[in-house]
Order: structure tokens, then sequence, then C-alpha cells
């Protein structure tokens, strides 16, 4: 069966592109045709323009725009080398389209051709961000007599804005199987009165085993044992919790983002393959993130989440619930000095199995439709 998937694409996100690689592997192993739809709009186009002014109060004249640009240059120019590792990642693990699509109307204008398609997964559907906006997310372009499925749409937040809710209602209906990622997105859906079946279904990048996820990554020349932090917010108790912990164990601290200076190892501008091995070989994971979450459980790692500042928690807090390892989720005011919670992966990992057969018996099941019809 030819498949067409869409998701945030070239996003130059590590979690983005495992995800979109794992959905389109599976489909590939499963016997399909997969590729993903090249879909750049405008608001997901923006990453390493040199001549982007991120601050409008240097837009007021010629002078303050050429400071701007001339003390952010060094950076730029290097965070280039991130662009290509990432580049490098897609253009050998992720089949896209060759057509650059910008907008829904482009899609329906010229419909990549597919005997199904697939929205998912990710934050496609978080309002929050103008993706979950975005018809083209949601399937809009797709004729009314093509198999359309969601797998593992992520709203990431708790409820929809009054604004967005009949807009999310109708795009919605028209799909034919529904699934998501977090029970709380079940609810939404179900909050806006939609009666078809909608199944709670694991990220993508829990379809393929972890020995195919051991083939992606690379050889790193970190002797020592060591924290990884994979932290976007530069959190203040983040980095009083690890530092305390690499004290206390004699670990070395380790990172991909830009933003964590006091790191000892930062890898930021390597890609995808590099941020899998740091947690592959890590000794204990410190994150806000769900997928460095997602792959510390693949690979069997102790780890503790931490919320986030944005409205985007319910990712984390409905994962770790559904795994039963709540105590991992670091909240507001919990004791961070005397943290000693340890996962029994012999539990979990049979739990997991269990979700596994239900997210891959759900498209397996979804894509026997079409042949039915």
């Amino acid at each position: 069966m030819k498949i067409k998937t869409i998701t945030c694409h070239e996003v130059y996100n590590h979690g983005a592109s495992l995800q979109e690689y794992a959905l389109l592997k599976h489909l590939e192993n499963e016997g399909h045709e997969a590729e993903t739809i090249h879909y750049k709009p405008e608001y997901l186009s923006n990453h390493f323009k040199f001549w982007r002014i991120a601050n409008p109060r240097y837009e007021k004249n010629i002078f303050l725009k050429l400071a701007y640009l001339i003390i952010k240059f060094p950076f730029r120019y290097k965070r280039l080398k991130r662009k290509k590792s990432f580049d490098n990642f897609s253009k050998y693990y992720i089949k896209s389209t060759q057509k650059l699509y910008r907008n829904n109307e482009e899609l329906k204008h010229d419909l990549p051709i597919a005997d199904a398609y697939i929205c998912g997964s990710d934050q496609i559907w978080n309002s929050f961000f103008p993706n979950g906006k975005d018809p083209a997310f949601y399937l809009d372009f797709v004729p009314s007599d093509k198999l359309k499925i969601s797998y593992a749409a992520s709203f990431a937040i708790d409820k929809l804005d009054l604004d967005i809710k009949e807009f999310v209602k109708e795009k919605i209906s028209r799909i034919n199987h529904i699934s998501v990622r977090e029970s709380s997105g079940k609810n939404i859906i179900q909050d806006l009165g939609i009666l078809k079946k909608i199944t709670n279904v694991l990220d993508p990048v829990f379809l393929i085993k972890k020995q195919d996820w051991k083939k992606l990554c690379t050889d790193l020349e970190i002797k020592e044992k060591y924290i990884f932090v994979y932290d976007f917010e530069s959190n203040p108790t983040i980095e009083k919790f690890v530092k305390d912990q690499a004290s206390r164990k004699g670990y070395k601290i380790v990172s991909v983002n830009s933003n964590i200076k006091y790191s000892d190892y930062n890898f930021y501008l390597n890609g995808p393959s590099t941020f899998l091995s740091l947690i592959k070989n890590a000794d204990f994971i410190v994150s806000n993130s769900f997928h460095a979450v997602a792959f510390s459980v693949i690979f069997n790692k102790q780890f503790v989440v931490f919320n986030r500042a944005e409205k985007i928690n319910t990712r984390m807090r409905d994962f770790t619930s559904l795994l039963e390892i709540s105590d991992v989720l670091i909240k507001g005011n919990t004791d961070l000095m005397d943290y000693k919670y340890v996962i029994d992966y012999e539990l979990l990992n049979k739990k997991l199995s269990s979700l596994i057969k239900v997210s891959k018996t759900f498209l397996t099941n979804s894509l026997k439709t079409s042949y039915d019809s």
C-alpha cells in the first residue's frame, strides 16, 4: 500500500526527527511503501535564517538592524553545522516527497498520491502553536473518499480554547480512524462530541525494536560515567539537581542543548544519532522532554523528568502514569536532595510490550479498511 504521512517535518528537533523516522520504518517493515510529505509552512521554516530579526525592537532602523545581525552572525554561522547534521539524518533515513508544499491549499491543488494518509505523531494538534491551527495537520487536504488516519497525534495540553473548538471538531470528524498519544487527548476529542472510537497509542518510537535504534547510534569518545541533561528552558532547579547528583556520584554532565552552559561535554551541533547514543550510554538522565523520557524507557535507563513552564506537560504526565512510574515526574516542591526512586524495568517492560501490541494493532486494522472498502 502507498502511504503518505504528515508531521512537523525538518524542524531540527531530535524527538521530531526520530518519531518521524520510526513511523515510516514501521510501515516499511509491514510491507508498505511509505514516505512523509515535505510540508514546510512559513511558521516552520524560520530555522537557520541568517537575516531573521527575532526581536522587533531591532527593526526600528537600519543601524540597529545591522548591529543585531553582526552580533548574531558568528553564532548563526556555527549553527549551520547543526543544520547539516539534521539534514544528513533526513537524507539517509527519512524518505519524503520531492515536491515541497507550503500550505494546505497547495496540498489540495496537487495532492500527493497515496492509498492512505496518516497524520502524526508529535504535537501536530497543539493549538498553543500554529501547527495546531493548521488544517493540513488534520488531513483537511485529503478527499473524503481517501483513507485518513491519525496516529499518536498529540494536543500536549489539557483543554482547547473556546475559539478553536469548532475548527478542531470539524477537522477531526473527517478522519476515519483516530488515535492519540495521551489520554488527555482522548478526553479533548470526546468533549467535542465526536462519537467515533478513539484509541490511545504509543509514540511511533516504540513501534520499532531497541536493536533497530542501536543501529542508528554513533561511537562517542566519552569514557567517564555521565548524567545526560536535556533541558530546553535553562531550568535552575534542573541545574541544581544535576550538579548535586554529578558531585555526589562523580559523574560528568553531558548535553545537546546550547543553553546548558554547565555541561562538561556538549553536542549541540550534532544530530539525532548522537542524541540516541548519549541516552543509550548515560548512567542517569534528567530532562523536561517527552522524547528524552521515551528513549530512556526504550534503553531501560533510570531518569527523572521535570515539568515545563509551557503548557505542554500532559505528554510526560500521561505517559509516566500509563507506565505506573509517576514518581519520576518532578513537580513543584518535591524534595530533590533525597531522590532515590528506581524504575523496575522487568515490570515496566511487560506493560510496555502490551501497549506496543495495542498500538501496532490499531495501525494494522486501520489500514486494512482500505482493502475491505
